[in-house]
């Protein structure tokens, strides 16, 4: 196994643990949440970590870790959502929103692995901020399409931008160190 592919997992490992949590807190009421309403909790996490990276003052002491954590959650929760459908009411268990999760995850994990054997992990090379950057150029393009009413003309559609954006999240959590604990 490469030491992308662990540093993955380990990174993957944090965030399934959290979701698992919130999901013995609250079920999953997320199941409720429209496309539109995905894309922009996502977009709201990424502007806070351009705004963390950029401003010295902070008012909520919170850094880059619990956005980049919360931005991957999001998006396997919308890939999630993509594949069932929105919901107008909670609508699986624990066990079913987790084995979608893992089931998301492996998908997302294929993605990244064959994109690192084309383009040579050259995300090492990248800064947390162009991270952020590309995650926030995502989110514009997801927008887009959004407001598109899902049509493109030559564009990967929803479910790639948001694969990608949790894989460049998993990148910058990897960059700060989380695959190490």
């Amino acid at each position: 196994m490469s030491t992308t592919s662990i540093q993955f997992d380990r990174v993957i490992a944090i965030c399934q643990e959290l979701y698992t949590k919130k999901m013995k807190d609250y079920g999953c009421a997320w199941r409720i949440l429209r496309m539109t309403s995905f894309t922009d909790q996502i977009y709201i996490k990424a502007l806070r970590l351009r705004s963390i990276q950029e401003n010295e003052v902070r008012k909520v002491d919170e850094g880059e870790v619990p956005e980049f954590i919360g931005i991957i959650n999001y998006c396997i929760m919308a890939l999630i959502s993509l594949e069932k459908g929105i919901a107008t009411h909670p609508d699986l268990s624990y066990d079913e929103a987790t084995t979608l999760y893992i089931k998301k995850v492996a998908e997302t994990k294929q993605l990244m692995e064959d994109k690192n054997h084309d383009y040579g992990e050259a995300w090492r090379d990248l800064r947390v901020s162009s991270l952020t950057d590309l995650i926030l150029q995502k989110l514009l393009r997801v927008k887009q399409i959004e407001d598109n009413q899902g049509k493109t003309i030559v564009s990967e559609g929803i479910a790639a931008n948001y694969q990608d954006m949790l894989n460049y999240a998993v990148f910058a959590l990897i960059h700060l160190g989380m695959a190490n604990e």
